[in-house]
């Protein structure tokens, strides 16, 4: 498969439960194929680190599965129309779904191997028995972490950008995110009174306290998008946090 065919992989605004519907929907065909594009580039991410990371495929291979996957059941089967609210979380569904696809074509595979179509040359060496069903692995959870974190980041930097307040993000960054998200060394309050011009270490931590509720709330913001109401979301919070810790 040529690299202009395959998934473009990029973090992705989350999508709301509004937008699966409408990708479900059986209106305007070019609508609904543009609707179910970006709904497929929020998900893709964790699909494929559940494919290499968790089941071992290498990434051709999985990009090749994925892109079968999305043409043959997501496409041309109407796979989004079957997700039900009620029943759980759409990226669950859309892992269990990837998961009985990818021991098909296992068995396809198999069988293809014990008799072979003329001419027709089978990669089997490069599917691998899934070993937990469709159960969701960390790699799948850390995917889905990430494009939440770096969603919510994005949307903090913007709103203290158009409030006046880079201060404020410049703080957040430095003291809480880069850290949390980069691995590098929180910089002390002093550090920062002296890097940013500011009167004091209490200065800092007022203004830390500000970004600290603004992330905050542009979190729960982005997982209010795909939950159903407030008990949700704080069962997403308590997902969010128990993968990231």
């Amino acid at each position: 498969m040529s690299n202009e065919t395959k998934p473009n992989y990029q973090a992705f605004p989350l999508t709301p439960w509004t937008l699966i519907n409408r990708a479900a929907d059986d209106g305007n065909l070019d609508d609904q194929r543009a609707v179910l594009n970006d709904l497929l580039k929020r998900y893709l991410p964790a699909l494929r680190a559940h494919l290499i990371y968790g089941k071992r495929l290498q990434p051709d291979a999985a990009d090749d599965l994925l892109q079968n996957f999305v043409a043959d059941k997501v496409v041309e089967q109407g796979l989004v129309s079957s997700a039900n609210r009620d029943k759980g979380k759409f990226r669950t569904f859309l892992l269990s779904a990837l998961s009985r696809y990818h021991v098909s074509q296992i068995r396809k595979a198999k069988a293809q191997k014990r008799s072979p179509n003329e001419g027709e040359m089978v990669a089997f060496e490069e599917y691998h028995e899934p070993a937990d069903g469709d159960r969701p692995d960390r790699s799948f959870e850390v995917e889905w972490a990430k494009q939440v974190v770096t969603e919510a980041t994005r949307r903090t930097q913007q709103a203290c950008e158009a409030d006046g307040r880079e201060q404020v993000w410049q703080l957040l960054k430095a003291r809480i995110l880069d850290p949390a998200l980069e691995g590098v060394e929180p910089m002390s309050y002093e550090q920062m009174v002296e890097r940013f011009g500011l009167e004091s270490p209490l200065q800092v931590s007022n203004l830390l306290v500000t970004g600290r509720r603004m992330y905050q709330r542009h979190l729960r913001a982005v997982v209010g998008e795909y939950a159903r109401d407030e008990s949700e979301i704080d069962e997403e919070m308590r997902d969010l946090r128990s993968v990231l810790a």
